[in-house]
């Protein structure tokens, strides 16, 4: 007997939980959390009229359920992150990336503290973080500038014996040697750790006057190459402040997180592709000041909302922290605020409100956040308008040049290119790149060993290296193998009418109907690329620019990848 959902409806208990949904195939298709399963797992068999369409597509496929039972809403809360992220339901949003952000770190477990970048934090070895940032740029120079300008220690090292000899820092005057400890102890550089700490806070003013006063003191003792050090120091400075020149009246450190609504009428697989993913954008606010932001993709359906999405985001992403926030600012109320709320809390250590500013300073940095987000999105608009507008230009002139009309249904077209690289013959390999248009497939990059070998274990020759290579690649195809069962649209090799010629020949043999065209990518005098030959005509790629930005991509990927795999067999066997 099967699953009687309406049976199973009247068993469901009064109590906090997480219910899991699964289809016919027994797929768990949907995770959710109530503080009373009775009453939340009702709602969707019940009245289904009133669901939106998402949730009404949910109940058409849902054939069982099962609960798991808490002791409070928030072990609820966990529990359905928690599997959420093993399970990936398709019916949920999901946090898709899980990408870090570096932070500066002060290793104030040192005797002699360094300035490092680090995308991993650790509560427990004493040292102080700031960030993140999501300008790596801006970061390197924020490192550069105050290890210049306090002299720090940057070498790792902790200890130093007698016999230690200063790096090559401390040599040409990076440092003041605090291995050495003839020139700084350990008092005045805590003081000068201090002077960074007030730095990263926002209070970047007696650095650049310190770096004032020493350009003026090196002019006036004609020290003028010191004078120009001190003056790149002092625009590098102004450089890096500027993009933290967003204030905020109080000093409290706040993350804002605003989403975006997925776009409408494309399946869920392509959601990336189409840009229907749901886009969450977090902005860092430390110390009062704007100092980065990220963004974050998630699988949403289409029927999910602004509020839904952030709820998600929220448990997902602050799971894998381990600095916090006091406040996360929002656009408005979402799912289950209240609950979210304790639990950051208590992951935190510390009181973190989830706050909806109304008026004030924080509603004038929402807006601000809300406007820049606009902008992006318009800038984002345009770029991939203009870059898919590119994207078809160029596969347009490469079918038109190979007779071929474009695919039906529409795709990007399979384009395979292959060289050979070898050394004198010897150590001879092939390497098969794939692009679907204009982007490189990594995953289906093949590397082959030629095997046709003359009396003296060396290659015969290019262009029999080449068939080799393209036979077993196609063979393979034919024969059912699934790592070769899609056959490419066009096959490009470096090379010129021999090359096309010798491959041509493959083709015709293994008798592939319609055949798969052929063309050679030429390069000039310069081995820069010229243009493309087929059925024995040379095609100046001068007047397509995008054709000729996109043959040259692929000409130099392709020999990039076989290279790389020569020298890697040839090391080998010279070491042998």
């Amino acid at each position: 007997m099967g699953f009687d959902i309406n049976e199973n409806l009247k068993r469901l208990p009064a109590k906090p939980g997480v219910y899991l949904y699964k289809d016919q195939y027994g797929e768990i298709i949907y995770i959710g959390k109530a503080a009373s399963m009775r009453s939340r797992v009702r709602q969707y068999f019940h009245a289904q009229e009133s669901l939106d369409a998402k949730t009404q597509a949910l109940v058409k496929i849902i054939a069982e359920f099962e609960y798991v039972i808490t002791d409070t809403v928030a072990e609820a809360l966990i529990l359905e992150n928690t599997l959420i992220k093993k399970n990936k339901p398709r019916f949920n949003v999901m946090l898709r990336d899980d990408k870090t952000y570096p932070y500066l770190k002060i290793t104030y477990g040192d005797a002699y503290p360094r300035l490092v970048k680090t995308r991993t934090l650790t509560s427990d070895d004493g040292s102080r973080y700031f960030g993140p940032y999501a300008d790596v740029g801006a970061l390197n120079r924020i490192i550069e500038l105050l290890n210049d300008s306090y002299r720090l220690k940057r070498c790792p090292q902790k200890d130093f014996p007698k016999s230690h000899r200063p790096c090559l820092n401390g040599f040409i005057g990076g440092c003041d040697r605090c291995c050495a400890g003839d020139k700084t102890s350990p008092g005045e550089y805590a003081a000068r750790i201090e002077g960074v700490v007030e730095f990263l806070k926002g209070r970047d003013r007696n650095v650049v006057a310190a770096l004032k006063k020493r350009m003026l003191e090196a002019s006036e003792a004609m020290d003028y190459e010191e004078a120009a050090k001190c003056r790149d120091l002092i625009a590098s400075a102004e450089a890096v402040t500027e993009r933290q020149k967003v204030d905020l009246l109080s000093s409290s450190n706040m993350d804002i997180c605003l989403a975006s609504e997925p776009a409408a009428g494309a399946p869920r697989s392509d959601a990336r592709r189409t840009g229907r993913s749901a886009r969450v954008t977090v902005f860092f606010v430390r110390s009062g000041r704007l100092t980065g932001r990220e963004m974050h993709y998630l699988d949403a359906g289409e029927g999910a909302v602004k509020s839904e999405i952030i709820a998600a985001f929220l448990k997902q992403y602050y799971a894998n922290q381990t600095m916090f926030p006091k406040e996360i600012l929002l656009e408005e109320k979402i799912i289950d605020q209240d609950v979210i709320e304790d639990w950051l809390s208590e992951a935190a250590g510390h009181r973190i409100k989830l706050t909806i500013p109304l008026r004030g300073d924080k509603s004038g940095l929402l807006k601000l956040a809300q406007k820049d987000i606009r902008e992006t999105e318009e800038l984002a608009d345009d770029i991939l308008t203009a870059r898919k507008d590119r994207e078809a230009e160029a596969e347009g002139a490469l079918l038109e040049i190979a007779g071929m009309e474009a695919p039906v249904p529409a795709r990007h077209i399979r384009i395979e290119a292959y060289d050979i690289s070898h050394t004198g013959g010897r150590d001879s390999v092939g390497a098969m790149v794939v692009f679907r248009g204009t982007k490189k497939s990594g995953a289906d990059y093949r590397r082959f060993k030629i095997r046709t070998m003359d009396d003296e274990g060396k290659s015969m020759d290019d262009y029999a290296s080449l068939q080799e290579v393209i036979y077993r690649r196609l063979k393979r195809g034919l024969d059912g193998d699934k790592s070769f069962d899609e056959l490419p649209d066009i096959i490009l090799v470096d090379g010129g009418s021999g090359h096309v010629a010798a491959a041509e020949q493959i083709v015709a043999a293994l008798g592939l109907e319609p055949a798969i065209p052929v063309l050679g990518m030429v390069k000039d005098d310069r081995h820069r690329t010229r243009g493309l030959i087929f059925a024995g005509t040379e095609v100046d790629l001068a007047q397509k620019p995008e054709l000729y930005h996109m043959i040259g991509m692929i000409q130099e990927e392709v020999h990039r990848f076989a290279h790389t795999y020569h020298s890697g067999v040839r090391g080998k066997n010279l070491f042998k």
